[in-house]
């Protein structure tokens, strides 16, 4: 080969080699732009659909409700996880510190990702040792907008990460993201938030913390269950140094400080944020069933509501005293109470008993017991006949049994008959026979109408029987119902809830008292008047309860019982408060005190004497409302009842009158049952048997020319059916011989 093709060859050789040198750094530089474009699009897409991280809701951490009493006081939280929301200044600056120089040591210099701490984390690491490289910031992101992707270890969730923390700095102050932090981390058993923590460890809200338990607080997010000092105390110890050690060497405590703290022994002191419970169980899980009735339950356990109520811890301990004390006197073990007390001005529930025992049976017997409430129901047909213009004076028979139907025969209590009375007695003496005709003649809807606009919710079919209480009701629709008479027959709903606010302090319910009249004012004034009889005559069902009271207040109200004595009822009211009592078993059954069947005034009566006397011991008397208006009545002679004979019912002048021999027989308190002999033959004849003479100057001839037994021109075939042959082998004194004057 020739010098010049040599050469030619050199030069050829050189230019391969510059070529591929360019071509290789050309075709790298390439790559990477090719890369660099592609991990663009690619981190593009993973930065799409993120959540609304620049909404303040975003970074909002499950946050408990609040009840509180009417005095303030907190009565119970429902949350989902134990967290109390604190501000810097509630915390010990010993916390911050030490959260900072443990977690995220260039805190304040970073912008929300530390690329310094990502390469210490990473020599770390080589070097066998373990240094998270999140940032206090990143953290925050991931629990609370990246919640859900939170256990994700994917390069997409670390970018999504990173990003959201780089634009959180630019919207949060270091102090904000910092009080974030630490009132959403975890602290181990179920303490969210430094605030939970402090009370779960110390039993001492978070700014009291001293160093070396601000320090063992600190050190538990890295591992919680590890570092549990209850669990682990050993380990706890050696993190609670780790972290004083670090600061120090950041210069937030001294030398002496450091010593100090690392010599004290770990001294735990455990204590316990209020639960769902509360101080009063059955009334707080009462209004969480009417929180979720209008929130959502995401807004009820992890919104921070603050929720006032309108239980009075004073009345609520009275109604308990009350109710306590006499249960324990029966010497029942499984007899059970129920009281709900309301004020009649305003609704509000000042008081709510739903059982013994919250721990033993959450079953709320005051508002979710749908239980007969009996002749207390009667109320409402007197207030349907009145509104409809019946007067309270009109007679009606009432003696028992009555066969209204083939397959549907009444009786009254003990059987008793009582003749022709009034409507008003017959309301005080709760005849069963007489207040079924009274319904029939108004129409069982308009009964259910008028209960319904009294304050009953539940649903209530138009039959006769409805008068007798035989739907089951909650005692506290009860108590509702009778305020409504107590107000002069204004019903207000009963209230619970009296404000709501959000998290912020905004208020987003708050009550407003709007009462319907739903009674003339002087038919309830005149209901009240004849309901008060049944605890001041001497033949009203509550009249025992007299002895009890020591209070000087008008008190008007009617006893209840449901079939075989197994729900036993007073719903009775004072001009301050309306109170429903109902006593019975669980599971229905009859009930019995000591080995005597219960009734009404050996258990509920005896009840509300005692809550009443204490609660209104030493108030001046308050009268119930008035008015100067009377109740329009039409004439008796306008109503007519299926077993009453119209001259009976037709009587407008309020007593039954000399001129009726009736009257004579009728009120068996003043006379013998021996005047009832002739009753138990049938034989209307043995009434000429007596002595008339009282009455001669009045004309009985229509009765003498037709003789009684045959009853030509008087239709007694009423009261054949109404008289049980049973009085004809059993004498009254069996069954007068007992006291049931509790009815």
């Amino acid at each position: 080969m020739g010098v010049r093709n040599h050469r030619a060859h050199r030069h050829s050789r050189t230019h391969i080699v510059g070529f591929g040198i360019a071509g290789i750094l050309g075709f790298l530089a390439l790559l990477t732009i090719a890369l660099a474009v592609s991990a663009g699009a690619l981190v593009n897409s993973w930065l799409l659909n993120l959540p609304d991280y620049q909404s303040a809701d975003a970074y909002l951490v499950a946050e408990p409700t609040q009840v509180f009493d009417a005095d303030n006081n907190v009565i119970a939280e429902y949350y989902l996880q134990n967290r109390r929301i604190v501000t810097k200044d509630q915390v010990s600056p010993y916390v911050l510190a030490g959260t900072v120089d443990t977690e995220d040591i260039r805190f304040y210099q970073h912008n929300g990702i530390d690329p310094q701490g990502i390469a210490r984390a990473v020599l770390v690491q080589f070097t066998g040792g373990s240094e998270g490289a999140s940032t206090i910031t990143q953290q925050l992101v991931r629990n609370t907008v990246l919640s859900e992707e939170q256990f994700e270890q994917t390069l997409k969730r670390k970018v999504r990460e990173a990003y959201i923390a780089m634009q959180m700095e630019k919207k949060y102050t270091k102090d904000q993201i910092l009080m974030m932090y630490i009132n959403t981390i975890y602290y181990g058993h179920a303490a969210y938030g430094i605030q939970a923590a402090a009370i779960t460890y110390f039993n001492k809200d978070a700014k009291n913390l001293t160093l070396a338990e601000a320090a063992l607080l600190a050190g538990l997010p890295q591992s919680p269950s590890y570092y549990d000092p209850t669990e682990n105390p050993e380990a706890a110890v050696q993190r609670r140094n780790t972290v004083l050690d670090r600061m120090l060497t950041a210069g937030d405590i001294t030398q002496e400080e450091h010593d100090q703290a690392q010599a004290e022994p770990l001294t735990l002191n455990q204590g316990q944020v209020m639960d769902e419970q509360g101080a009063y169980p059955y009334f707080t899980e009462y209004v969480k069933q009417l929180l979720l009735k209008d929130f959502d339950q995401d807004t009820v356990f992890q919104g921070g509501l603050k929720v006032h109520t309108t239980l009075e811890p004073a009345v609520q301990d009275m109604a308990e005293q009350a109710v306590n004390s006499r249960l324990a006197e029966y010497g029942n073990d499984e007899l059970e109470a129920a009281l709900v007390a309301i004020d009649p001005d305003t609704g509000n529930i000042r008081a709510m008993v739903g059982g013994r025992d919250y721990n033993v049976d959450q079953f709320n017997l005051a508002t979710m017991a749908r239980r007969q409430p009996g002749s207390s129901f009667k109320a409402f047909t007197l207030a349907a006949a009145m509104s409809d213009g019946m007067n309270p004076n009109i007679f009606v028979n009432c003696n028992s049994p009555i066969q209204f139907t083939p397959t549907w025969n009444v009786q009254n209590f003990g059987n008793y008959s009582y003749g022709n009375i009034t409507l008003a007695e017959a309301i005080a003496r709760s005849s069963n026979t007489g207040l079924v005709q009274v319904a029939e003649t108004i129409g069982p809807e308009r009964v259910a109408e008028v209960a319904r606009n009294m304050g009953i919710d539940e649903e209530l079919p138009a039959y006769s029987s409805i008068t007798l209480g035989t739907v089951g009701v909650p005692p506290v629709q009860m108590a509702e119902a009778y305020a409504t008479l107590a107000s002069g027959g204004l019903h207000r709903e009963s209230v619970a809830i009296s404000k709501i606010e959000d998290r912020n302090g905004n208020v987003i319910y708050e009550h407003e008292d709007r009462p319907d009249r739903v009674l003339d004012e002087a038919v309830a004034q005149a209901e009240t008047e004849i309901l008060e009889t049944v605890i001041t005559s001497s033949y009203g069902t509550a009249h025992d309860m007299q002895q009890l009271i020591t209070i000087d207040q008008p008190i008007a109200g009617k006893t209840g019982t449901s079939e075989s004595y197994r729900d036993l009822w007073f719903c009775g009211y004072t001009p301050q408060i309306s109170v429903s009592i109902w006593c019975g078993y669980r599971t229905e059954s009859t009930v019995y005190v000591g080995r005597d069947v219960a009734h009404p005034y050996s258990t509920a009566c005896p009840i509300f004497a005692s809550f009443v006397n204490t609660l209104l011991s030493g108030l001046d008397r308050m009268e119930f409302p008035t008015t100067t208006a009377k109740p329009e009545y039409k004439s008796n002679s306008e109503w007519s009842f299926s077993f009453t004979d119209s001259y009976t019912s037709s009587r407008e002048d309020g007593v039954f009158g000399e001129d009726n021999y009736y009257n004579y027989y009728n009120d068996y308190s003043s006379n013998s049952y021996n005047n009832y002999n002739s009753y138990n033959s049938y034989d209307y004849g043995g009434y000429s048997d007596y002595d008339y003479s009282g009455y001669s100057s009045y004309d009985y001839s229509g009765y003498d020319s037709s003789g009684y037994s045959d009853s030509s021109s008087y239709d007694y075939s009423s009261y054949d059916s109404s008289y049980d042959s049973s009085y004809g082998s059993d004498s009254y004194s069996d069954y007068y011989g007992d006291d049931y004057s509790g009815y």
